[in-house]
């Protein structure tokens, strides 16, 4: 009887690795455990939620658990495979429901990307694109006020953006919160993980937003077999050095005027580099954002920016933003201006 209960196991678990693309049958169970426990809202989405009010999952659960496969495998489906999708993380999530639904994986096309001058198949000749694409999963959305990650979290991947915009924190001991970067279409984040394996900072969306997953592991492998992919990366993780020297340079040296030119110029100059209007343009982030990440307090930049429309340099209602003379707005941070386009 105990062989015969081994047996299925042995077939339990065989299947569940041909079928959901987990390595390990260790994996999806303790995936299973994890379910009830911590439903971790990775992407702004709760799996478990999304199995039942989703129209594409809806179709897909009955699916796996009617599939022709042997008849305790369609049973232990049945009853877990909600529990599964809660449990995994988001990227062996979606790898579960695409290989349920193809077999094998969906690629994010990064030959037809609208941002990939600025990710990292910039540069990379067609046959380098396509290697890329196919270790990247089909892309998912993170929505308004979700985490991509959280502080802590272990490093799986590193996160392209496609198109949306986020923002990065860190938190002190008692409590406080440290504003260190926004980050928008064609830009990495996950890069603060790589020396420890964990996030050291919270990723959050500033508006619905997608990203696509490349899992670092298969990154590190490709990357050592194609030199393109690995300038590409070794250049994103040095403007990620570059950008903090001049966070460093903007706090120490310049007042509230010219921290807030030197930020409108920062993303006058991204925008521009992503055929956007280098001269309005709308902040997804709030003025209390934007004074955690100068480094001022909130009366101080509403003062900056009274002062800047004063002087008929810029002209913001809202979140809306004109800048009506870049030229003064450049001179405003003196030698600066170069410097500026990397904060």
């Amino acid at each position: 009887m105990e062989h015969q209960q081994q047996g299925l196991r042995s077939i339990r678990h065989g299947a569940l690795r041909q079928w959901l693309g987990v390595r390990t049958s260790e994996t999806l169970l303790n995936a299973n455990n994890r379910g009830q426990s911590d439903r971790r809202n990775h992407g702004g989405i709760d799996l478990d939620q999304k199995a039942t009010t989703d129209p594409t999952m809806r179709q897909t659960l009955p699916k796996i658990a009617h599939c022709p496969v042997h008849p305790h495998l369609k049973c232990l489906l049945s009853l877990h495979s909600r529990r599964a999708y809660a449990g995994l993380n988001r990227e062996h999530a979606m790898t579960a429901h695409l290989a349920a639904i193809n077999g094998s994986y969906l690629t994010a096309e990064c030959s037809s990307c609208n941002v990939r001058e600025l990710c990292l198949s910039v540069g990379m000749s067609h046959t380098d694109t396509d290697r890329l694409s196919a270790i990247i999963p089909q892309p998912f959305k993170v929505k308004k006020g979700a985490a991509l990650y959280r502080a802590g979290d272990p490093l799986r991947s590193l996160y392209a953006v496609r198109f949306g915009f986020f923002k990065t924190t860190i938190s002190s001991q008692d409590g406080r919160d440290q504003l260190t970067g926004f980050q928008m279409s064609g830009e990495l984040l996950g890069c603060d993980a790589i020396s420890d394996n964990r996030h050291v900072c919270d990723a959050i969306a500033l508006e619905d937003s997608e990203v696509c997953p490349i899992r670092f592991t298969h990154l590190e492998r490709l990357s050592r077999e194609m030199p393109s992919l690995q300038h590409n990366l070794n250049r994103a993780l040095s403007k990620e050095i570059v950008r903090d020297h001049e966070m460093l340079l903007l706090l120490g040296n310049l007042n509230a005027e010219e921290r807030m030119a030197a930020f409108l110029l920062n993303l006058s100059g991204r925008m521009t580099s992503r055929g956007y209007s280098a001269t309005a343009f709308v902040l997804r982030m709030t003025r209390e954002d934007i004074g955690s990440y100068l480094g001022l307090r909130l009366e101080t930049i509403c003062r900056a920016i009274a002062n800047l429309r004063n002087l008929h340099i810029v002209s913001i209602s809202g979140r809306e933003v004109e800048i009506l003379d870049l030229h003064r707005l450049q001179a405003l941070i003196h030698g600066c201006s170069y410097r500026a386009k990397s904060l």
